[in-house]
């Protein structure tokens, strides 16, 4: 078995090397002198429409965090590197274990950060609490787009939307179990699914009024 990432970046990082660490089709590293100045992750829009260093940052620990859990092995590449950003990799693991430490206090399961969200059809509860994330969330989802999509379409970060995503899961508001289908792989998805609850959406859109 291969180094991991963090050992590859960790290894860069000490002999100051420059160039691009490509973790499989997961997404890449770029490096310039063993400091870490761009992540891109296929999860991972640009940006959050915020400050531009702000969004950089925001959009590097985000792709981070899925390349850094990522299992595919990593290939290392010398040349150039793009990025205006430099962060160590100790940064990087920190805000990792940090994020999911987080993610893991609302949710335990990581399942759901990789699924397409499903909106439960009832709502057991008879009063619910949403953030405006969350609100946001229900009422965008469709049942095919994953939490990073949704970020992406709605211009949110990629954590924000996870954690929101880990909160729904813990107040029963969205599936968390793979939908039964006879021989279907565990990374496919369904063919069809079924149609949120319109009057649960009319009360999320309310909710999300009310929230700003």
């Amino acid at each position: 078995m291969g180094a991991d990432v963090c050992e590859v970046l960790g290894s860069l990082e000490r002999d100051r090397c420059t160039g691009v660490v490509r973790v499989g089709g997961d997404g890449a590293f770029h490096v310039d002198r063993g400091a870490v100045v761009r992540a891109e992750s296929r999860h991972v829009s640009a940006g959050a429409g915020l400050d531009p260093e702000l969004s950089a940052l925001l959009a590097m620990f985000d792709a981070a965090y899925f390349l850094l859990g990522s299992g595919a092995e990593p290939v290392f590449t010398e040349g150039a590197a793009g990025g205006d950003l430099r962060v160590t990799v100790a940064t990087l693991v920190h805000e990792q274990r940090r994020r999911r430490a987080r993610l893991d206090a609302a949710w335990p399961d990581g399942g759901v950060d990789l699924a397409p969200v499903v909106p439960v059809r009832r709502v057991r509860r008879q009063r619910v609490i949403l953030t405006g994330v969350q609100a946001e969330i229900l009422l965008n989802a469709d049942g095919r787009r994953t939490p990073a999509r949704l970020a992406r379409d709605l211009g949110r970060t990629a954590f924000g939307c996870l954690l929101a995503v880990r909160g729904l899961a813990a107040a029963s508001l969205v599936r968390t179990d793979p939908p039964e289908s006879a021989g279907e792989s565990p990374r496919e998805l369904p063919v069809e699914w079924a149609p949120p609850d319109h009057d649960v959406l009319d009360r999320l859109r309310t909710a999300l009024v009310e929230l700003g």
